[in-house]
């Protein structure tokens, strides 16, 4: 797999991702974590765990639609 692009979110995604961490540490953790701890959580998944996640993704696509294009040839008279 090839991990060469960074996947890029907005601003405001961005923001509702932080809120989403800082709420998993205070209920799973009971830990109160900071905007800037959060942030680093963030960008250390969206580096290095997010691409692969993406490319999987892709490739599931390609499989699903490899396999629906064989099954329309299925129908040929």
């Amino acid at each position: 797999m090839r991990l060469t692009s960074k996947i890029e979110i907005n601003k405001e995604t961005q923001e509702d991702m932080i809120l989403e961490i800082q709420a998993y540490f205070l209920k799973e953790r009971e830990e109160d974590l900071g905007d800037l701890a959060a942030q680093l959580i963030l960008d250390f998944f969206m580096e290095k765990l997010a691409p692969l996640a993406y490319n999987q993704g892709v490739f599931d696509s390609y499989k699903y639609m490899s396999e629906r294009t064989e099954d329309l040839l299925g129908i040929q008279k």
